[in-house]
């Protein structure tokens, strides 16, 4: 939910013309993310041994699809959320400029009156927020590409810890390799999908393109998130985990030699 709202630090860049600000925010929020991944790690490390103490690696399958699930769930949040957290980015943008710290705006944010404040501004999609969303103009390759850039992302440590659940006695070795299942989608995210939406972003700021432009690419890198984590994450979740347990295996063999 954290990472798709994080999206609509774009189009409050945009509306502010503080880009940069507004993208140096993004880390600050992703700090909920990092600390839940924080916390998930050594619930799912547990769910991993106690399936390998009971010889019951299968059971793994049905439960990271459900934790799939919820990473989908939290997108559909976020998504519905976008408008209000666009609203409050802004705000917290312009106060920015005055205060300088992003621990005191955190801490004012939490301010009876800033409270009172935020929920006057909250607000969810409507009609009118699909309007005039138009793809002409923006590369659509892309926006394909995200797609599967989020749905790699979200199983690349499942799909080590899957495979590691397969072959336990290398599962060390399988849990270290999640990097060549999320490699695939730095990979994309960093050549092919991020520099594409700062240069539209760019250009909306500088009156080049219509701020339009922005708010289309955030709608559609939103959807992909939806969609990514609901199907395609699902999709991949076996094949990424057979993909590492066979690079164990052959990893497990230079050793022997």
């Amino acid at each position: 939910m954290t990472e798709t709202l994080a999206s609509s630090m774009r189009l409050a860049g945009v509306r502010t013309g503080q880009v940069a600000t507004s993208l140096s925010f993004v880390n600050a929020s992703l700090l909920i993310s990092r600390m839940s991944n924080m916390l998930q790690a050594p619930l799912l490390g547990g769910m991993v041994d106690i399936a390998i103490l009971r010889n019951n690696p299968e059971t793994l399958i049905g439960n990271f699809r459900i934790i799939i699930f919820a990473a989908f769930i939290g997108n559909l949040i976020g998504a519905i959320l976008l408008p209000f957290a666009v609203a409050v980015f802004t705000r917290a943008v312009l106060r920015f400029e005055k205060r300088a710290s992003v621990p005191r705006l955190i801490v004012s944010a939490f301010y009876y009156k800033n409270i009172i404040a935020m929920a006057k501004i909250f607000k969810l999609p409507s009609l009118a927020s699909f309007k005039n969303l138009s793809l002409s103009g923006i590369p659509k390759t892309f926006l394909i590409l995200n797609v599967f850039m989020v749905s790699i992302y979200a199983i690349g440590v499942l799909c080590s810890l899957l495979a590691g659940a397969l072959i336990p006695s290398y599962r060390v070795t399988a849990t270290q390799l999640s990097g060549i299942v999320n490699g695939i989608a730095t990979i994309l995210f960093t050549l092919m999908v991020d520099p594409v939406a700062a240069h539209i972003t760019d250009q909306a700021a500088k009156g080049k393109r219509p701020v339009n432009d922005v708010r289309t690419v955030v709608f559609y890198i939103v959807l992909g998130r939806i969609v990514g984590t609901l199907l395609l994450s699902q999709l991949f979740l076996l094949p990424g985990a057979y993909y590492i347990e066979s690079v164990t295996a052959f990893v497990k063999q230079v050793f022997l030699r």
